[in-house]
């Protein structure tokens, strides 16, 4: 049986094309029967059995896995980052990689937004404050006037930095690989130091594992929030609940982790404000992307006769 695998936690089969031309042809649609993030050996599962395409989430596509599924020929991401996929092991066994860069940029940029906006105005904090029955209004914070530090400037960054110019903020930039950038560019300690909010928008990789630790916490500012909706293992979470517990910053918000579902000391923490990886999760950019990946998937394996 020839089949192409929808790995995510999700997936709308109805924005397959062709799918009942697929299916007729004698292609399997087959989803993910946990609905959550794979592991590696239920990956390794999963893509045995005559699977010629995935469509994938953000499961570790390890060498390990990749070299179990004799059978796959590509593999569509459904976002943008490809950090859960063994590029040099899928190059090395022939695999074609693609993703769906653009989609989620307005998705990602606008809950960071909102993650900033609540956070300085305390807003998730008294809402789960009266949902539990205690009247306790928060002074916060404005965000015009802010000096916003960005830590990569891609597309989503670009993008955050046109919804924010209208709060009239300062803004920084620190990405020795962004061109054109029309803002202030400066190293990672020096945006630190001068930030009220610091944002990141950078791919987890060997470079960039715990590019926020313990030493580059101490460089930030008492009033300054630390915003994460990029990918977790950039933030030392160890670190960040330290410094939270000192208030040596005011706050962070965190939407990745280095471990999923997250259960460590920061969920306890009244100035830490969390969502579970949802930056795609907007039905519109997520009915965009899925069509998109599997739109490419299903191409990339008809023009290699897989399908």
């Amino acid at each position: 049986m020839t089949a192409i695998l929808f790995s995510t936690s999700t997936f709308n089969l109805d924005l397959v094309p062709d799918r009942a031309a697929l299916e007729r042809a004698g292609v399997e649609l087959r989803t993910n029967p946990f609905r959550r993030k794979l592991t590696e050996d239920e990956a390794i599962d999963l893509l045995s059995d005559g699977v010629v395409g995935v469509v994938a989430g953000l499961e570790p596509l390890t060498g390990r896995v990749l070299a179990s599924a004799p059978s796959l020929r590509a593999i569509a991401r459904v976002g943008i980052g490809l950090d859960s996929v063994d590029l040099p092991a899928a190059e090395r066994l022939g695999i074609e990689v693609m993703n769906t860069p653009d989609p989620p940029a307005r998705a990602v940029a606008e809950l960071t937004l909102g993650h900033i906006l609540s956070l300085l105005r305390r807003i998730s904090l008294v809402d789960r404050r009266l949902h539990e029955g205690t009247w306790s209004p928060e002074m916060g914070s404005l965000l015009s006037g802010r000096t916003v530090g960005f830590i990569g400037f891609g597309r989503i960054g670009r993008r955050l930095a046109r919804l924010l110019e209208p709060f009239e903020v300062d803004i920084l930039v620190h990405d020795p690989a962004a061109v054109d950038v029309r803002f202030e560019r400066t190293d990672i300690d020096d945006l630190l130091a001068r930030s009220t909010v610091v944002t990141l928008h950078v791919p987890y990789g060997p470079d960039t594992h715990h590019i926020i630790d313990g030493a580059r916490l101490a460089l930030m500012r008492p009033d300054a929030i630390l915003v994460n909706v990029a990918r977790g293992g950039l933030v030392d979470e160890a670190a960040l609940a330290d410094a939270i517990s000192r208030e040596a910053i005011a706050g962070a918000a965190l939407d990745c982790f280095a471990d999923e579902p997250y259960r460590g000391p920061l969920a306890g923490m009244e100035r830490v404000q969390m969502t579970a990886h949802m930056g795609t999760y907007a039905r519109e950019t997520r009915d965009q992307m899925e069509r998109e990946a599997a739109t490419k998937i299903v191409e990339c394996l008809r023009r290699l006769g897989a399908i």
